[in-house]
């Protein structure tokens, strides 16, 4: 099985994610969402696997600094808009089947054991 991981090189999340799939064998394919961008179709196939909320990273710096206008009255629509305009918006990691069956966003051993091995 391979995946396709999504997400930023230097992202402590991201490097969790990696070593667990190189200890369990399995197979990735990264992609660095912050110079290779994200698509459209990929965020809008991520919220409706997971929903817009889960893949929002409100905590983040990028979120933090954005004028409260941009923060109030959040739609799928307006987070979407936000997350391709501002990858690093993204939770982080986001790991897919290579089927696309299975998206999960964060890392969670046991989450990825479940699904992965």
């Amino acid at each position: 099985m391979t995946i396709q991981l999504y997400g930023i090189p230097n992202c402590d999340t991201v490097k969790k994610a990696r070593k667990w799939c190189d200890k369990n064998s399995v197979e990735y394919t990264f992609h660095d969402y912050k110079k290779e961008g994200v698509d459209a179709s990929n965020l809008e196939r991520w919220a409706d696997s997971v929903s817009w909320e889960a893949l929002l990273n409100r905590r983040g710096t990028t979120f933090r600094k954005l004028d409260n206008a941009d923060k109030a009255d959040m739609t799928r629509e307006k987070a979407i808009g936000l997350m391709l305009e501002h990858p690093s918006m993204i939770k982080r990691p986001v790991a897919e089947h290579s089927d696309g069956a299975r998206v999960l966003v964060g890392f969670a051993d046991s989450e990825w054991e479940n699904a992965f091995c």
